[in-house]
């Protein structure tokens, strides 16, 4: 099968409105998944990281953590948004704990 390549990045507010209002979502203690399937051949990738979580110097290490994961995740999935969402347990997590977390919430959301 094909590989889980993220080509995209979701950039555009509408687009996470829409994957938000349309997704399946689930959710671990340290990340929430909203995912969509897209009708597109490429997978595309959004990153939410609140405020809330603290510092930009501790949004941009948790984004960094959940993009590695994302990296690291191969799975043969095509045509999907899929936005990872931080939660204050995102900035503890170790890599493999996130990879776990994310492969099983994918199979959750429907899309692996």
């Amino acid at each position: 099968g094909k590989q889980l390549e993220f080509t995209d990045s979701l950039k555009l507010n509408y687009e996470f409105r829409r994957a938000y209002r349309k997704g399946r979502s689930a959710a671990e203690p340290c990340l929430v998944v909203y995912a969509r399937r897209n009708g597109k051949a490429g997978n595309r990738l959004g990153f939410t990281v609140s405020n809330k979580l603290g510092c930009a110097v501790v949004r941009n290490r948790s984004k960094r953590v959940l993009r590695e994961a994302a990296r690291a995740l191969r799975l043969p999935v095509e045509g999907c948004d899929v936005i990872l969402f931080a939660t204050p347990r995102t900035r503890t997590a170790h890599p493999e704990e996130m990879i776990e977390a994310l492969k099983s919430l994918l199979k959750r959301a429907g899309v692996a």
